[in-house]
């Protein structure tokens, strides 16, 4: 039986797959719960109105419209901030933005890659010789 200690509470409990022992998953739950409520009689509440009004995080609040429990749809005023450079997105982990840059970056760097494979120097490297091989 594997046992470990809950992040949220830090209680010893037999591991599961949602990460929190039975007592935080009740007490995600409710916060769930009472957030739905808030937004179905104020759907044009924003993520910080629904935290003051609920008692809930942002960051949970954030939690559950990532996991798509939440769903940002009915609710036109609810966002969250970018991981990246905190401007205010509805859906994703990063801004339009911050994902461009992003994809010129790493393609930047596969050219990079590709051009140093071509060049030679970057081809020899770690190729071995075979010392014992007749001409």
């Amino acid at each position: 039986m594997n046992v470990g200690n809950c992040p949220r509470c830090g209680k010893l409990y037999v591991l599961n797959v949602l990460e929190a022992c039975p007592a935080c998953l009740k007490e995600v739950e409710q916060q769930y719960y009472e957030c739905v409520e808030y937004l179905r009689k104020e759907k044009g509440a924003n993520i910080q109105q629904l935290s003051d009004a609920t008692g809930v995080s942002v960051k949970q609040i954030t939690k559950f419209i990532k996991e798509g429990r939440i769903s940002v749809k009915d609710a036109p005023n609810l966002t969250y901030p970018c991981e990246v450079c905190g401007t205010f997105i509805r859906e994703g982990h990063m801004c339009d933005g911050c994902r461009a840059r992003l994809t010129k970056e790493l393609a930047g760097a596969t050219q990079e890659v590709s051009q140093g494979e071509t060049s030679g120097l970057g081809s020899r490297a770690y190729n071995a010789i075979d010392k014992f091989k007749r001409s």
